[in-house]
């Protein structure tokens, strides 16, 4: 079994639960829920922040003294509302109908208020090109402020790569140290995605297979992720580690051997037949 992986268990309201303990590491806290009609979930963190994202359904959700209703058709379709705790605040979550959401958590000290943070807010942009082209979605990243936690949402084309060139932030060739999970969703879901792990300084590399729901964790190296032929491709990142406020935004390290393509994403691409009798 594969301590950086974590295959979504469906026969629990907790589909996914990754803690520091159950990781090994120090800052972020991960999990994915899903509650029947009415059904309720709270939590009290005196020294950490959270946020919460919609993935299916509707909620209200109460953060401190805010109180909104969030929902959401489908990650495919729609961005999240995302409502942000501070430390001491509590949240509860009380599901209208059928609610599947994601939560995470990291060490904080309550410069920021409890809110909802509204898509508008949120910066997308398009990165990359060729096979790698895929949509970022700044979901509580810069320029949206949190303490230590940075979530994004990736959108992938069927076939296509994301992660490229290739980077890191354990600490390696000057990197920021950031603690990061992805949490997996296809379309259709029958197919899956192939993430890697590796380090080029000490043997270690991974190869993860990830089906929809299915969660990768990342605690050192390199890092890229491919989408199947057959399903487009949904992941969600939390992130925390040393990067405090307006350091969030200080970027990773790139693998300086694949970094070429960036000055052309057509660089050296084929056209078929490449060889002929």
């Amino acid at each position: 079994m594969n301590p950086h992986f974590q295959r979504s268990n469906p026969d629990s309201s907790l589909r996914l639960d990754v803690t520091p303990e159950s990781a090994g590491w120090t800052y972020l806290s991960f999990s994915v829920v899903d509650l029947g009609p009415g059904e309720r979930h709270a939590s009290l963190l005196t020294d950490r922040e959270t946020a919460v994202v919609p993935l299916r359904g509707s909620a209200t959700v109460r953060v401190g003294d805010v109180e909104s209703v969030i929902s959401r058709t489908d990650v495919f379709e729609e961005m999240p509302r995302v409502a942000y705790a501070p430390p001491g605040a509590a949240v509860e979550i009380v599901a209208d109908e059928r609610f599947e959401f994601a939560t995470g958590s990291a060490p904080a000290e309550g410069i920021y208020p409890a809110r909802i943070v509204e898509p508008s807010e949120m910066k997308s942009e398009i990165r990359g090109g060729g096979a790698a082209c895929r949509q970022v979605n700044h979901v509580l990243a810069p320029p949206v402020d949190a303490e230590r936690l940075l979530l994004y949402e990736v959108y992938v084309p069927r076939g296509s790569w994301s992660g490229w060139p290739p980077h890191c932030h354990d600490g390696y060739d000057g990197s920021p140290y950031l603690e990061e999970t992805y949490y997996f969703r296809l379309d259709p879901a029958d197919g899956f995605a192939m993430h890697r792990n590796w380090r080029v300084d000490e043997e270690f590399d991974e190869v993860i297979t990830a089906g929809d729901g299915d969660c990768a964790l990342v605690t050192k190296g390199y890092h890229s992720t491919a989408s199947a032929p057959g399903s487009h491709m949904f992941f969600l990142n939390y992130l925390a580690g040393e990067l405090v406020d307006g350091e969030r935004a200080t970027p990773p390290c790139f693998h300086q051997d694949y970094t070429w393509i960036e000055d052309d994403w057509d660089a050296f691409a084929w056209e078929l037949p490449r060889v002929r009798p």
